[in-house]
């Protein structure tokens, strides 16, 4: 089967851990594609959800998003980028657009005659964005559960009970993302224990360690649902 993966960086893996490549050592029987795109949010996802199935024409689609829309949404101080860089009018997508952007978006997905699959995914930055993220999945959770979308709830398995506090999330904290992505930087460990991290380095992307995690856990649900 061809199962398609539609995210945002977490899911294109471009910088940090890649658990996308990591499903697709355990499942070789199977194509896996890779439709992250880094900083998307979900309305991202739903301008793009129709080009990626016409290219691709999948059996079915893990989508796992949210990371930014609540970053956008909580630290002001952001909105900048996702302004210019994403295209959101408002540089943010508030919590009633997250939940009907992600309605449509999984309705797309069905139309298409694709199984539509969510993963839900952690953070561990600070525990306001923990809050706002917390916020956002059980929204995503209540449209999925609406519409009866498999889900897989990657956050109760991989974000601490007990997380750090940190400044807010800005411009320069994004634009470090940007630096070391083109450098080749790679130093994830030493960011992870600088931070006091655990499944992460930078509070957002994963570890190598993780990717291989996420797949373990991710392989069994998608074997489940394609059965």
């Amino acid at each position: 089967m061809r199962i398609v993966f539609l995210g945002d960086s977490l899911t294109w893996g471009g910088y940090g851990g890649n658990f996308v490549d990591e499903v697709a050592k355990q499942m070789p029987r199977h194509e896996i594609i890779n439709a992250g795109v880094g900083g998307d949010t979900v309305v991202n996802l739903l301008r793009r959800v129709e080009d990626v199935l016409d290219d691709t024409e999948p059996d079915a689609m893990f989508v796992m998003v949210g990371g930014n829309d609540a970053t956008s949404y909580s630290q002001p101080k952001t909105r900048s980028y996702y302004r210019k860089a994403k295209g959101l009018d408002n540089g943010f997508v508030s919590p009633d657009e997250f939940e009907s952007s992600y309605h449509d978006l999984l309705l797309t997905i069905k139309s298409n005659f694709v199984l539509p699959l969510m993963g839900l995914a952690p953070t561990e930055y600070s525990r306001e964005l923990v809050a706002a993220r917390n916020d956002y999945n059980q929204r995503a959770r209540e449209v999925a559960d609406n519409l009866a979308v498999p889900i897989l709830d990657l956050d109760a398995i991989f974000t601490p009970k007990n997380p750090i506090e940190r400044a807010p999330v800005d411009i320069a904290f994004i634009q470090e993302i940007g630096t070391r992505g083109s450098s080749g930087w790679h130093d994830y460990d030493t960011e992870r224990d600088k931070w006091g991290y655990t499944y992460s380095f930078d509070g957002m992307h994963i570890l190598p360690s993780t990717a291989v995690q996420f797949a373990n856990h991710i392989v069994p649900f998608l074997k489940k649902q394609l059965e």
